[in-house]
């Protein structure tokens, strides 16, 4: 039996008190299980949720959501990948919504690998199918369709499964499923072959709802 990677997306949410709460109530829902958790937040707050996850003992490692194309120097309101290691090993790169929003094309996103790769960060990164161009240096792949990004409506486990296999042929370590993943379906999507985990954004979001979505993974 594979052990599932879950990784949770918190996107631009949660407060310091917030993530203080969410924490508290995970910790008397969660139990003991052999599988990988990252959870991603924003830069605000992983230094606290380091600590937290530390102070309470869990079994969780930590990430950020993104990270700048450059190293230190004069990029105002950018934080870049030597920052982000103080408090995590791993980071989002590529995922559809900074691809909409802020323009990102494969360069930048080449240039994100490129940094990260170089200060010891584990790049998570974000297709949204299986032409999308995956920069060197990539070894955990998330597929995430757009369609399905907190609309409640996931992609079939069938065809995301086809896309892993794809996507593993090619060589990559890990593929993972992302896209209104929750504790009803997310066995569907991990039970498959090529499936190696599941990123999980709104459902993360509830303490009670992500602990379920683990056990249920």
């Amino acid at each position: 039996m594979k052990s599932p990677l879950i990784v949770a997306n918190w996107k631009s949410n949660k407060t310091l008190e917030e993530v203080k709460e969410w924490v508290e109530k995970y910790t008397e829902e969660s139990s003991q299980n052999d599988k990988q958790i990252i959870i991603c937040s924003s830069f605000t707050l992983l230094s606290d949720l380091k600590n937290l996850i530390s102070h309470k003992n869990l079994k969780i490692e930590i990430g950020a959501q993104d990270l700048s194309a450059f190293d230190s120097g004069q990029y105002t309101g950018e934080v870049n990948a030597a920052q982000i290691k103080d408090f995590a090993n791993y980071v989002i790169i590529g995922h559809s919504e900074r691809r909409k929003n802020f323009n990102e094309t494969n360069q930048i996103l080449e240039q994100k690998v490129t940094m990260a790769r170089n200060y010891d960060l584990e790049p998570i990164f974000c297709i949204q199918g299986n032409d999308t161009y995956i920069p060197s240096g990539v070894e955990i792949v998330t597929y995430e369709p757009f369609f399905a990004i907190g609309t409640g409506n996931p992609d079939t486990p069938e065809n995301a499964e086809e896309i892993g296999g794809m996507i593993k042929k090619k060589g990559f370590r890990s593929f993972l499923y992302g896209g209104s993943v929750n504790s009803e379906n997310v066995k569907n999507f991990t039970s498959m072959p090529s499936i190696d985990g599941v990123l999980i954004g709104k459902a993360s979001l509830d303490p009670l709802e992500f602990s379920k979505t683990i056990n249920a993974s």
